[in-house]
């Protein structure tokens, strides 16, 4: 089914950034689906590592901001001048708009964040075992890994062995057995590469996202000789060997560690006042059933809930099933058996649970702020996931100081420099804010960071080698931090302190004037329009319809109602609601004959300067519409008045004199309306000149825009017939110089070469000339149907009025 989405919006949409690659295949047909629908898009870290990642977010918003991704990289993935820089940032303004967490301080209440490191050091066995497949891992040549994944593999293997013994031996079975499948059916090394992926990805459940981030190494081997065959018997041997130490250590020391942890945890919540609630995030799901064992056995049992990708166990069905019957007939319930579950589990650990052991499912789109405990029993390498588990808790509406836990191994010379650098460099475990936007951004992207961790455990051996290298990397994110990336995105994209804090200020001001306004006509035409099937209370504006009004649809729900934030078991109020469609339908429509109203200023308790001089006074009023159909659909409400004593009504007089309490004199009264036809055309011609105004403004903006576009594809053709140009250059420069009379001819039938295809290439820049100035005339034809639109104006209703 074909939706009219009048707007969509996309949360975490940093993940869109690379749209423009054909690999990506969900965001492209995100961005077919979504061509012609207003777009919103949201994200904490829209450019990280390269400008064309705001060539991609960008591009999904309006395919012609910018030519394509071969002219934008030409002419912005490096701002090496102030007239580039400019340029960019022009185009950019109308589409990206960038404010800090420090910029709403002044109006959003952040808490602190408090570290807390729970030192381990694993057994003799666990170290022992952390050696072998170490060393396993650094071999030049294994079998068990593709070839064309080996970088990817490893690094999951790595987080795995670092979780917990559980985690790496199931792994290790699978390699093992992976490798024994092989061994039977030498042909299908395409198939066995499916098949670990999706093994892995059933225990480490960001394997898809980040493979998708993940560059091959190179492409699949050649099918294997006998000496191969040999060796990969050795292989599994091994395999299974390290997988049977795996299976035989029942405890882990950093499970030990945790039950420490989670009494100092709740402790320090104590101290803070806050709920004695932590969510445990893992990045295994064989991991997430050891910890429920654990903490089953160690006194936490029933008050412990999972979330992970799936939610299939027997428990997360039961929550799902009461939440559902608890539930039925309120707006609680989304439809998505998805959305619901999450929700489910969520509320569930609110109202019952203690403690949360989630993997990284539960680091996006949840809502935990009733929680201030969080701990990092595997810790990212990626500081953008970490930043994102952190924003569960620590985000507004959080009462309480968030307490992170982390744990380091004390015989792990990597790991405890792996959190030294996200602890001092990125900040992400203590300060009002956690890790700056800047710091996030700043930093090459989380894949390329972690590539440099892996490349560092995988190369270096001896406590000295791995400080050097990671001195090295501290020193590059240093100047990463503090040099180009960081300028161009604050200058790019940020606007000064004092701007944001004023709009916002401004802003604050007009939303909250703006909902009261609308939700009190909102309330006042639901009690008149209802009120003979509901009843209606006023301390938070709610009411319980019974029956429904005649004509109302049927799947209307009944029950309780609120206008403002809904209560449990109540449905939210809202202009959207088909209740209340149904109700300003039902009012526009209905026939008003012209009545006489006694207005009853000194009874009302409120004010309005306004009005207050036309007390006593009596006159005519009038409301109109003006309806303007097109692409761009408005209607605009007209308001004209008049006193007995001819004196006219500001539009805004009569809407105040509309919202005091009245009572009807006379249902039937005479009203000459002809003095207020002029007063309601005036406002008409006053609406139109500033839509024609706000329309040119448009046009202009996309005529510029087009151009630019125009511009781009040009430059992109430009940019091929250079490089033809430059190679030819180059290579006759060569033969002037070149001694060698073979390498003259070789160098000339080269040029030759580079001649036809320069010329061929010529002709292809003027066919496409065309081409682009024909689109460019077709989008021209858009933007002029779309200026096309229809007036229609009428009175509303007619009446007089007289005002004690």
């Amino acid at each position: 089914m074909v939706i009219p989405w009048n707007l969509v919006v996309i949360d975490e949409a940093h993940r869109l950034r690379n749209v423009f690659k054909p690999s990506n295949k969900i965001g492209r047909a995100l961005r077919g689906a979504l061509s012609n629908v207003p777009k919103v898009l949201l994200t904490a870290t829209p450019l990280q590592n390269s400008l064309m990642e705001l060539y991609g977010l960008v591009s999904f918003i309006d395919e012609y901001a910018f030519g394509d991704a071969k002219s934008f990289r030409s002419q912005y993935a490096r701002l090496t001048n102030h007239d580039s820089f400019s340029e960019l940032k022009s185009r950019l303004e109308p589409i990206c708009h960038r404010t800090l967490r420090r910029q709403v301080l002044e109006y959003i209440r952040f808490t602190n964040r408090i570290a807390i490191t729970e030192e381990f050091v694993p057994t003799e066995e666990e170290q022992t075992l952390y050696d072998l497949v170490s060393d396993y891992l650094r071999r030049p040549n294994l079998q068990a890994l593709p070839s064309s994944q080996r970088t990817l593999m490893t690094l999951i293997l790595r987080k795995l062995l670092a979780s917990s013994t559980f985690a790496i031996a199931g792994a290790l079975d699978t390699l093992a057995r992976k490798l024994e499948r092989q061994l039977k059916d030498n042909a299908a090394q395409e198939r066995f590469q499916r098949e670990l992926e999706e093994e892995l990805s059933e225990d480490f459940e960001e394997f898809d996202e980040v493979a998708d981030e993940w560059p091959e190494d190179d492409p699949l081997p050649e099918l294997l000789t006998e000496d191969q065959i040999e060796t990969v018997k050795a292989e599994i041997a091994d395999l299974q060997a390290f997988r049977d130490l795996a299976v035989s250590i029942a405890e882990n020391a950093k499970g030990k560690a945790l039950l420490k942890a989670l009494n100092a945890g709740f402790r320090k919540a104590s101290e803070l006042g806050a709920a004695n609630k932590t969510i445990i995030f893992t990045e295994s799901r064989r991991t997430q059933d050891y910890l429920v064992r654990l903490l089953s056995r160690e006194g936490y049992e029933g008050e412990i809930v999972l979330f992970n990708g799936s939610n299939s166990d027997a428990k997360s069905r039961e929550i799902y099933t009461e939440w559902v019957a608890a539930n039925k007939g309120s707006d609680k319930i989304s439809g998505s058996r998805t959305a619901d579950l999450r929700s489910a589990i969520v509320d569930y650990f609110r109202d019952e649970a203690r403690i949360m052991i989630a993997t990284e499912a539960a680091a996006e789109g949840i809502n935990l702020q009733f929680c201030s405990m969080l701990v990092n029993y595997d810790l990212p390498w990626n500081p953008q996931r970490i930043e994102q588990r952190i924003g569960r808790c620590h985000r507004y509406g959080q009462k309480h100081d968030v307490v992170v836990i982390n744990f380091l191994n004390k015989k792990n010379a990597a790991d405890q420099r792996v959190y030294q650098l996200l602890d001092e460099k990125f900040q992400l475990f203590s300060g009002v804010f956690g890790a700056s936007d800047e710091v996030l951004g700043a930093i090459e992207s989380g894949v390329e960071f972690e590539k440099r961790i892996v490349s560092i455990y995988q190369n270096c051996r001896t406590t000295e080698e791995i400080q050097m290298e990671f001195d090295f990397l501290q020193q590059e994110m240093e100047e990463s931090i503090s040099e180009s990336l960081d300028d161009t995105r604050r200058q790019l994209l940020e606007n000064f302190d004092a701007e944001v804090h004023e709009k916002l200020r401004i802003n604050m001001d007009e939303s909250t004037a703006y909902l009261s306004r609308y939700e009190s006509m909102l309330w006042n035409l639901t009690r008149h329009e209802l009120n003979d099937v509901a009843d209606f209370w006023g301390e938070g504006h709610g009411f319980k319809i019974t029956s429904l009004p005649e004509g109302a649809p049927e799947d209307i729900p009944l029950g309780a109602y609120h206008l403002s934030k809904a209560p449990e078991h109540t449905h939210r109020y809202r202009l959207g609601h088909p209740l209340a469609q149904f109700i300003l339908g039902q009012a526009a429509t209905r026939d008003l004959p012209v009545a006489e109203l006694a207005i009853d200023y000194s009874g009302w308790d409120q004010t309005a300067i306004q009005i207050d001089k036309l007390v006593g006074q009596s006159g005519i009023l009038a409301v109109g519409k003006l309806a303007i159909s097109g692409s761009d659909a408005q209607d605009h409400m007209l308001f004209a008045g008049v006193t007995d004593d001819g004196a006219a009504l500001e539009p805004e007089q009569v809407r105040r004199l509309l919202q005091v309490p009245a009572t009807i004199a006379n249902e039937t009264a005479n009203a000459d309306t002809n003095r207020l036809r002029t007063a309601l055309e005036s406002q008409q011609k006053s609406i139109l000149q500033q839509i024609e105004t706000y329309r040119a403004q448009w046009f202009d903006e996309e005529m510029e825009k087009l151009d630019h576009w125009a511009s781009d594809k040009r430059k992109a053709l430009k940019g091929d017939l250079k490089d033809f140009d430059d190679q030819i250059k180059e290579l006759k420069k060569q033969v002037r110089t070149s001694g060698n009379l073979q390498d003259k001819l070789g160098m000339q039938r080269l040029i030759k070469t580079l001649e036809v295809k320069r010329d061929t290439a010529w002709r292809e820049y003027d066919d496409q000339a065309r081409v682009i100035e024909t689109q460019k005339d077709s989008l021209l034809d858009e933007v002029e149907e779309r200026l096309q639109q229809d007036v229609s104006d009428e009175i509303l209703f007619t009446v007089r009025w007289r005002m004690r």
